[in-house]
């Protein structure tokens, strides 16, 4: 009983962890462009990702199969709460750190490495390295590739049909009263200062000016149309990376006895809210603002080919990441633009290699010390 306790507990931390590095990078856009702050961003995620996360209930069984460890361990192994709560543990950890640290990792990624480090640590060479291969590795490996061609193919046809509609970029410019402060030339004991106003017009830099577009479509002020466009887009990779997310992590949970499916995709979905909620800061950070600056067109286009290929692999049980996804979408179109951050993706990617073999070390060890210390 002890055990599956602790399992539920290991379970909730990491729904806690996944919420805190994913749940931004849906509506990382929606702040990387400044179509809206961070508060109101990241509660428009916490809202749609625990929609799709309740949706999961009926879409997303499929996964929910791939991750309980069946054919990559033997039966024996993979039906052990020891087994499920080092692999909870060792992803949990490993999606914390990177969190911490700011790096948008995968919690997919982390599942796969603490599910190949528990099972070696269990039965050695007995794991199935041949459907490790082809239902988690090829997934992995392919869809940021997919994401960055999309991604880029998708922004040059958007900006081919804005010039032909005759939609136009502008840049504000800022005219009115500015107060400054006036040396004053007459001599005092003190250095003497006197406030005015004074009327000004100023181009801010770059990274402080919003790019908006001027021009009708469909008879709709393009502007308006894009911005509500853009907050629906974000909305729709959150519901698909709750929708893809959940039953991933519900899996474990499949032995808690008492506990149904359906109860454990609202615990789940809980923690993944509070997670975002209170811990999703430096990650919004570097995925809204470190891989390549965006505008509100460049933000609707790299989340319209995220929630495609997202929801595409969800319909067909692939346990795609929406962190390799995102980063390859944006990362695409930053190199159309030629924007993007070359140094951080690098970073980024490396921090992605890591990521496995780091999992496979914390739930290895994890499940060492539950066998041989806690449980024995």
């Amino acid at each position: 009983m002890a055990i599956l306790i602790i399992l539920f507990l290991a379970t909730c931390f990491l729904s806690y962890s996944n919420g805190a590095n994913d749940n931004f990078k849906g509506v990382a856009t929606l702040f990387g462009s400044k179509t809206t702050n961070y508060k109101y961003a990241i509660w428009w995620a916490t809202i749609t990702t625990f929609a799709g996360s309740l949706a999961s209930l009926f879409f997303a069984y499929g996964l929910v199969k791939t991750f309980s460890g069946k054919g990559l361990v033997p039966q024996s192994i993979s039906s052990a709460p020891e087994f499920l709560t080092a692999v909870a543990i060792g992803a949990a950890i490993t999606v914390m750190v990177a969190t911490i640290t700011g790096f948008p990792i995968s919690t997919t990624h982390s599942l796969t490495g603490a599910l190949v480090g528990a099972g070696f640590v269990a039965v050695g060479s007995q794991v199935n390295f041949a459907v490790l291969g082809s239902a988690f590795f090829m997934p992995l490996l392919l869809s940021p590739v997919i994401a960055t061609a999309l991604g880029s193919g998708l922004y040059i046809i958007f900006r081919n049909m804005r010039i032909r509609s005759g939609i136009t970029k502008e840049w504000c410019l800022c005219v009115g009263e500015q107060r400054k402060a006036i040396p004053s030339c007459t001599p005092t004991p003190a250095l003497s200062v006197k406030y005015g106003n004074t009327i000004s017009a100023a181009i801010d830099t770059e990274e402080n000016c919003q790019e908006i577009y001027h021009g009708r479509f469909l008879g709709i002020n393009s502007q308006k149309l894009l911005d509500a466009l853009h907050f629906f887009s974000a909305g729709v990779v959150s519901f698909a990376r709750g929708l893809n997310d959940t039953p991933k992590i519900v899996a474990l949970l499949l032995l808690v006895k008492g506990l149904s499916i359906h109860w454990g995709m609202l615990a789940v979905a809980v923690g993944m809210a509070a997670g975002g909620l209170l811990n999703a800061r430096k990650v919004a950070e570097t995925m809204s603002n470190k891989i390549t600056k965006l505008n509100h067109g460049q933000g609707f286009t790299a989340n319209l080919a995220t929630s495609i290929l997202v929801i595409f692999a969800t319909k067909l049980g692939m346990p795609v990441s929406t962190t390799h996804v995102s980063v390859g979408s944006l990362f695409g179109i930053g190199l159309i633009t030629r924007r993007a951050n070359i140094r951080k993706a690098l970073e980024i990617l490396l921090s992605w290699f890591i990521t496995l073999p780091v999992a496979a070390v914390f739930s290895g060890g994890t499940y060492w010390i539950l066998g041989n210390w806690l449980f024995n």
